[in-house]
């Protein structure tokens, strides 16, 4: 058999091809992986949460913060990871509480992720689009949860406006170490 070098180039490109509409295809939390390294970012601001009885911590990069305190929108790249831990009841079930009145955290439950990347979000509708803001949610061993709504989390923040890059947390940020 006579190779031939035009059907060798063309299946190449057609192979590339292929995994660039796979990957290009892909779309929502599937963007995000788990930050392995959230933990060296910046710790913004720690949220007690009573109506789920949780202590939560919130990390993102120095650059984050940085452009929080100017005013300015988020980054390209910037990852914000949410901690959520139980907190620790008391025989009540109520959250047990610390010398300076905060939740005390036990185990991790869960972890939530934004993630902000040029381009990102131009498959949602306007009325559900967080800028350029994508989400996924991580079970307590760092694997993506499945059963996570991350509609929900695109719904919810909406509301908030663009000046504040639809982050919740964005007047906390601007006021961190």
């Amino acid at each position: 058999m006579k190779f031939n070098k035009s059907i060798a180039i063309t299946a190449a490109l057609v192979c590339a091809s292929a995994t660039f509409v796979v990957v290009a295809a892909r779309a929502g939390g599937d963007k995000v992986v788990f930050p392995e390294n959230y933990d060296k970012g910046v710790l913004y601001t720690t949220v007690d949460r009573a109506d789920n009885k949780q202590y939560r911590e919130l990390y993102t990069s120095a650059a984050a913060v940085a452009a929080a305190k100017k005013g300015e929108p988020m980054p390209d790249g910037t990852v914000i990871t949410l901690v959520q831990y139980a907190a620790k009841l008391d025989a009540a079930g109520n959250p047990e509480k610390d010398a300076n009145g905060r939740f005390i955290k036990t185990n991790i439950l869960a972890y939530t992720v934004m993630e902000k990347r040029k381009g990102w979000g131009a498959e949602y509708p306007d009325t559900q689009r967080n800028g350029e803001w994508e989400y996924q949610a991580f079970k307590a061993d760092k694997t993506p949860n499945a059963a996570a709504n991350l509609t929900a989390c695109f719904n919810c923040h909406k509301p908030l406006d663009a000046k504040h890059d639809f982050l919740f947390s964005f007047e906390r940020m601007s006021k961190a170490p």
